[in-house]
């Protein structure tokens, strides 16, 4: 789990491609470094990897043909720059949402446009990822947690603040650049119990049955 608060851009030292699919991709990094384990999760650009190799520098992570197809980190090359995370404590803050890094698909940027201090980025979403869109609502773009400002027909846009664009790789972006996108957990999970078939009420309920019921053994009221 993590929070769509991005830590530090870390840059890919190198990616092997083996046949069978899958690569092995070393990053270079300094802060997701510290206190950092084999086995730990860790977030590249929004996806959920796991640390298979530390050195004093960078990380390898071996990627899955999956992640490979349904993600970015199929686009990158030696020198892409990369959002790191490490994964939530709980002992801490919680800023952003919660995100997964379980990326629900990929979108074009659309167009970006600057006014002053803010820059307004615009998405076209398939149906299958709109329906978990609100306006105000949370959601990662490249595991950035980001709140959408509007949503218009299958666009949705995001505002992005100085801050954002300083720290993550939003300030390498350009329009028709591909992003990774996680869709809230929330809005998930609320669309299937909403699907779900509801339970059978009964069609009749005999109340006389409970006349005379004091309750469970041990959970008598006491008397007066």
């Amino acid at each position: 789990m993590f929070t769509g608060i991005v830590e530090e851009v870390g840059i890919v030292r190198s990616i092997q491609r083996f046949g069978s699919g899958w690569s092995q991709i070393e990053v270079e990094a300094k802060v997701v470094l510290q206190g950092a384990k084999v086995g730990d999760s860790i977030a590249i650009d929004g996806v959920c990897q796991t640390i298979k190799h530390i050195s004093p520098h960078s990380f390898i992570v071996d990627t899955l043909a999956e992640s490979l197809k349904k993600t970015t980190l199929g686009f990158l090359r030696s020198g892409s720059k990369v959002n790191l995370e490490r994964a939530l404590r709980f002992d801490g803050r919680m800023d952003g949402h919660f995100v997964q890094g379980h990326v629900s698909g990929i979108a074009r940027i659309q167009t970006i446009q600057r006014e002053k201090d803010n820059v307004y980025v615009t998405f076209d979403l398939p149906p299958s990822l709109l329906h978990y869109c609100v306006p105000e609502g949370s959601i990662a773009l490249d595991g950035i947690s980001l709140t959408i400002a509007s949503i218009q027909d299958n666009t949705i846009t995001v505002n992005l603040i100085p801050v954002t664009l300083d720290r993550t790789t939003w300030k390498y972006k350009k329009e028709g650049d591909w992003v990774n996108v996680e869709t809230d957990i929330i809005g998930r999970y609320v669309k299937k119990f909403l699907e779900a078939t509801p339970f059978p009420t009964p069609k009749t309920l005999n109340w006389e049955s409970f006349r005379g019921w004091n309750g469970f053994p041990g959970n008598e009221l006491p008397e007066e």
